[in-house]
C-alpha cells in the first residue's frame, strides 16, 4: 500500500474509533488517540508505533470484517509502521530494503554465511582449519585476530550511525505537532522517560491489563509477552557479554575462547539459551496466528528477524561446546557470517520497531503527565 493510501486509511479508522471508544482501556493507543484532535500523519506515525499489536481491539471491535466499515486497527497499524521504518531509515537508498524485508533478510545472510565461509576455507590452510585448537587465542589460530576485529568494528560504526540518524529522524517527526506551546515541546522529564522506560523494559502493553494478548488466537495468553521477555534480555545478555570479552581482550590481554565460568560464556550461554527458547516460541506463535488480522509485509520481517537470531544463538551455542573439536574452525566460520548478517541487517530490519516504541512510549508518557 503506497504512503498516502496506508496514511488515508489509518486516519479514516481512527475516526471511527474515536467516535466509539470502546477499546479506550486496551492499551496506551487509544488513550492517546483521543488527545489527537485532526489526525495529522505525523500523529498517525506515532500511534502506529505506540501499537505493540496486542489484537485486543481487533477481537472487541464490532465494526471488524466483514462489517462494512472493515476496522482492522493491528492490521494497518503494522502496514504504517513499516512505512515510517522506510521513510526514516539511513541511509536513504537503502530504505527498499523494507519492502519484503523477510527475503532481503535471507538473501543477506546468505550471502554472508557464503562469503565469511568462502574466505576462511580459502585463506586458511585446511590442516589448521579442520584441527582441533586448545587454550586462550584458539579462535584466532583459525580467524586471525584483525580479520575477525576490523570488519566487526567497522559494521558496529555503521550499525551505531545509521540506528541513531533514523532514531533522531522519528523523533522529530512525530513531534512537529503536538497540542502543547512551542516552548514545552519535546521536553522530556525524567519521571516520564522513567515510565516510558519501565513500560518498555516490563513490555506493560502486552500485558492486557493482565489478562495477555490476544495472539496466536481470539483468546487471552502470556506466552507472548514472555518470549518477547527471553528474547529482549536473552539479547542484552549476550551484548554484555560481548563488551566484557572486549574489555578482557584490548584491556586484560586475554585472548578468546575463555573459561566455562567466566563471565562472557556465562553471560553468553545465558543469553544465548533464552534466545533459543524466545524465538522459536515467538516463530511457534507466529506460525499458528490468526492471519486476518495480520500483515503479510510484516510478518515476512518479523520471521526473517526471529529466524536470525536463532541462528545466531544456535551457532553460538554449538560453537560453545565443540571449541575444543575438529568441528570448531567451520562452525566459527558460519557464526561469524551468520553475526554478520545480524548486524548489517539491524538498521534496516524488525530491530528498529524496539527504538520506535520506546520513543513513541516517551511522546505518550509526557502527554500523558500534561493531560489534566
Amino acid at each position: 500500500m503506497p504512503k498516502d493510501e496506508a496514511l488515508t486509511e489509518a486516519r479514516r479508522i481512527m475516526r471511527i474509533c474515536n467516535a466509539c471508544r470502546y477499546c479506550e482501556g486496551f492499551c496506551a493507543v487509544y488513550p492517546a488517540m483521543e488527545l489527537q484532535q485532526n489526525f495529522a500523519d505525523q500523529d498517525l506515525t506515532y500511534l502506529a508505533n505506540l501499537c505493540h499489536n496486542c489484537r485486543g481491539c481487533y477481537y472487541a471491535c464490532q465494526y471488524a470484517p466483514p462489517h462494512e466499515f472493515a476496522v482492522n486497527v493491528p492490521q494497518t497499524f503494522a502496514k504504517l509502521r513499516i512505512e515510517s521504518y522506510a521513510r526514516f531509515a539511513w541511509p536513504r537508498f537503502l530504505a527498499g530494503l523494507f519492502d519484503r524485508n523477510g527475503w532481503a533478510v535471507t538473501l543477506i545472510s546468505a550471502v554472508c554465511v557464503v562469503v565469511v565461509l568462502l574466505l576462511t576455507i580459502l585463506l586458511q590452510e585446511p590442516a589448521v582449519l579442520l584441527s582441533s585448537h586448545h587454550g586462550e587465542g584458539s579462535f584466532y589460530a583459525v580467524v586471525p585476530y584483525l580479520t575477525m576485529v576490523v570488519p566487526a568494528a567497522l559494521v558496529s560504526v555503521y550499525v551505531v550511525v545509521a540506528l541513531s540518524i533514523s532514531s533522531v529522524r522519528f523523533w522529530h517527526a512525530i513531534n512537529v505537532h503536538v497540542s502543547q506551546p512551542l516552548g514545552e515541546r519535546n521536553r522530556v522529564g525524567l519521571r516520564s522517560l522513567a515510565v516510558a522506560t519501565w513500560d518498555s523494559l516490563s513490555l506493560t502493553y502486552l500485558g492486557g491489563g493482565g489478562y495477555g494478548c490476544y495472539y496466536p488466537q481470539d483468546s487471552v495468553s502470556h506466552a507472548r509477552r514472555w518470549f518477547h521477555h527471553l528474547v529482549f534480555y536473552g539479547f542484552i545478555c549476550c551484548f554484555i557479554a560481548t563488551t566484557i570479552a572486549a574489555i578482557y581482550a584490548h584491556l586484560l590481554q586475554r585472548s578468546a575462547p575463555y573459561p566455562f565460568l567466566s563471565w562472557p560464556v556465562l553471560l553468553g550461554t545465558g543469553g544465548g539459551v533464552a534466545l533459543l527458547v524466545g524465538t522459536g516460541g515467538l516463530l511457534g506463535l507466529k506460525w499458528r496466528s490468526d492471519r486476518a488480522p495480520d500483515h503479510a509485509g510484516a510478518r515476512g520481517m518479523d520471521v526473517g528477524f526471529l529466524v536470525l537470531l536463532f541462528l545466531t544463538s544456535l551457532t553460538g551455542l554449538l560453537l560453545l561446546v565443540l571449541r575444543e573439536t575438529a568441528a570448531m574452525g567451520m562452525l566459527l566460520a558460519v557464526h561469524l557470517g551468520v553475526v554478520l548478517a545480524l548486524f548489517t541487517t539491524l538498521p534496516h530490519g524488525k530491530f528498529v520497531h524496539g527504538i520506535y516504541r520506546y520513543a513513541a512510549l516517551i511522546r505518550y508518557s509526557v502527554e500523558q503527565s500534561r493531560d489534566p
